[in-house]
């Protein structure tokens, strides 16, 4: 059973950093997307960056130039470094992986989540 385990949210005042961690657990074979999502209260789910096996990035308007999405693939885990933080990027910070498990011999491709973060920005 394959686990996505998010840390290093945290409360940290406006203008500062913090760095979020997704390591994954379980018989992963191939890992195709990383990607960070969020949800403040009231409001929809929606996508922070995303990365590719084959390195392409995408960032949502309101982070680019703030915060970057990294992969490292021997550990299979993902980052997300935020910085210049602001009080509306407070929120519950969701890992996302789509991936494939090795069941026996063969290969299963699915889409998992983390359990969030908490990021609070706030003075």
């Amino acid at each position: 059973q394959v686990q996505l385990v998010e840390s290093g949210g945290g409360l940290v005042q406006p203008g500062g950093s913090l760095r979020l961690s997704c390591a994954t657990s379980g018989s992963i074979s191939s890992i195709y997307v990383w990607a960070w999502y969020r949800q403040a209260p009231g409001k929809q789910r929606e996508m922070v960056a995303r990365v590719t096996s084959g390195g392409n990035t995408n960032y949502a308007d309101s982070v680019k130039g703030r915060f970057t999405i990294s992969r490292d693939n021997a550990k299979n885990t993902s980052y997300l470094q935020m910085s210049s933080l602001k009080p509306e990027d407070t929120a519950v910070y969701y890992c996302y992986s789509e991936l494939t498990t090795r069941q026996g011999l063969r290969l299963l491709r699915g889409d998992y989540w983390g359990q969030g973060t908490q990021v609070t920005v706030s003075s």
